[in-house]
């Protein structure tokens, strides 16, 4: 039986990593953190010129048609370049609940839209920092205005729509709320990764339009997290095996004592370390993405393990990149920093893992009780 990505599939993920590579070098990124620029504008137009942004998006909604799969890889090399660009907010949560609960006339405004890149959206569930899944949600909804605060989105200073968990009286449900209409104030927050800006979104009886039904919010915005999370996993992967890559280059050029650095036995332990980290996180990516195309009811442990996992060895790579990179991993110059902001931004995105550890625990021990 053969568990590897097919030759197409590898295929695009090259194609990807070649564009990539060409029109989004770490330049970019550091580009856009040290301006006032909340995204790449030309990345985000060549990404829905190539598809990208409607990899997973069906035809007859002006998607490619293609799949989980192909959209999983297309992340790994978003996560790879640090490409600065709404790609994960609006593609990893917002897309996947219209796809799940949205009717044919939802799909078809907005995912068209979506897959042209003419459309950049968020999900704004959370209220303050720490906050995971949509607990102790305080916006309210009433006769189809929702009124509150959201706080830290990712993107929500360039994004036109938002994904927002309110209270009603049926229940917690999920609205989509344009960003850009009366009723929405937004103010810009600091983050520990300004080329992926965060923002606060004050909602003051602004119209919500209900995706799925009323009250339903809850289940809905469980599935959409695991959908979410499991994508998010292959993009921290993606970064994650980036700074292994540049720190082994830099340790193979640095020497002391006349040598290399790389053949000291203590550093050849910590790359060994770091790189195992890695395929543990590559492996439990791969059972998500296998869940994630074929079979929802495992993808609630899959994810989750996934999430645990990718964020473990994204956080151990990002550290270990600035450590061996001696003194200078610390110097604005170098591009450690920008892999250990983004490390502190997805870590911390959808909840931080021992969140995800709970919720672990939490689904086996209820699948052991039935």
């Amino acid at each position: 039986m053969n568990f590897d990505f097919s030759d197409d599939q590898k295929l695009l993920q090259q194609t990807a990593r070649g564009y990539l590579d060409d029109n989004a070098p770490l330049a970019l990124c550091r580009e856009v953190l040290e301006s006032d620029t909340p995204y790449a504008a030309g990345l985000w137009k060549g990404a829905a010129e190539l598809g990208w942004l409607g990899t997973a998006i069906d035809e007859q909604y002006g998607g490619a048609g293609f799949g989980y799969l192909e959209l999983v890889l297309i992340a790994e090399e978003i996560g790879r370049s640090l490409a600065p660009i709404p790609f994960a907010s609006t593609l990893y949560g917002p897309v996947e609940a219209i796809r799940l609960a949205g009717t044919d006339e939802q799909k078809n405004r907005y995912l068209t839209k979506i897959a042209a890149g003419d459309l950049i959206a968020t999900m704004a569930l959370t209220e303050g920092a720490g906050q995971n899944d949509v607990e102790s949600v305080a916006a309210t909804l009433s006769d189809g205005k929702v009124s509150g605060t959201k706080m830290p989105v990712i993107d929500g200073g360039a994004a036109d729509l938002a994904l927002v968990a309110a209270n009603g009286g049926n229940g917690l449900s999920l609205v989509l709320v344009d960003l850009n209409g009366p009723g929405v104030t937004r103010q810009e927050l600091d983050s520990m990764d300004p080329s992926r800006p965060l923002a606060q979104l004050r909602f003051d009886g602004a119209s919500a339009e209900l995706i799925g039904s009323e009250g339903g919010g809850a289940e809905l915005a469980s599935r959409v997290l695991d959908r979410a999370a499991a994508l998010m996993a292959f993009e921290q992967l993606g970064c994650a095996q980036r700074a292994l890559e540049i720190t082994r280059e830099f340790v193979m050029g640095r020497y002391a004592f006349g040598r290399p650095i790389a053949s000291f036995q203590a550093i050849k332990h910590r790359l060994a370390d770091l790189w195992c980290e890695i395929e543990l996180a590559r492996s439990n990516c791969y059972w998500a993405a296998w869940a994630l195309e074929n079979d929802e009811t495992e993808l609630q442990l899959a994810a989750c393990s996934a999430r645990i996992a990718a964020t473990r060895a994204l956080d151990l790579a990002s550290v270990e990149m600035v450590q061996l990179h001696g003194g200078v991993g610390y110097t604005w110059e170098y591009d450690c920093h920008l892999f250990y902001r983004r490390a502190r931004l997805l870590g911390a995105a959808l909840g931080g893992a021992s969140a995800w550890r709970e919720r672990l625990t939490g689904r086996i021990d209820a699948r052991s009780a039935a």
